[in-house]
């Protein structure tokens, strides 16, 4: 039998957007809804004032909040870094943009799914529960390696 809920049943989600209001205003929303919230802004990954690698493994998000906002095309090939991250197996994505039709478009063609892109103005309901059920659907199989192997990018699986 593979035991793969050895990590903390709270969620950790972690929330990447180019804005602070925005970022306190999901971090405030997440947390009243049970969640453990980490963030960071956009630029500082993409300006390498942030490792990306080294965030995910100290944090163990089961869920990341990406947001997809001018300069589309940065933001684009950030995400596409992000998502070419061993340390990024068997997370979701949730995309928030402000044209959520044709992120959804665009994001179907990743090898790693999405789970969902929420619209913006933000819909804070909407995202809570993208959120909760992302995090629900989020790959057994990568947590278990993760355990088996004591995988780096999981703080709380190693031993």
């Amino acid at each position: 039998m593979i035991a793969y809920m050895k990590h903390s049943p709270v969620t950790v989600a972690a929330v990447f957007n180019t804005s602070y209001d925005v970022i306190e205003m999901i971090r405030h929303t997440l947390q009243q809804a049970g969640m453990v919230v980490v963030s960071a802004f956009t630029h500082e990954v993409r300006d390498g004032a942030l490792d990306i690698e080294s965030f995910i493994r100290q944090h163990d998000p089961r869920v990341i909040v990406y947001d997809i906002a001018p300069p589309y095309e940065a933001n684009w090939r950030l995400f596409e870094h992000f998502q070419a991250l061993p340390v990024m197996a068997g997370r979701q994505f949730v995309l928030t943009s402000p044209n959520a039709v044709q992120v959804g478009k665009v994001a179907s063609k990743f090898k790693q799914p999405i789970y969902e892109v929420v619209g913006k103005p933000l819909d804070l309901t909407q995202l809570v529960r993208a959120v909760k059920e992302a995090s629900r659907q989020t790959d057994a199989v990568a947590w278990a390696l993760r355990q088996r192997d004591g995988y780096p990018g999981c703080s709380r699986c190693a031993g």
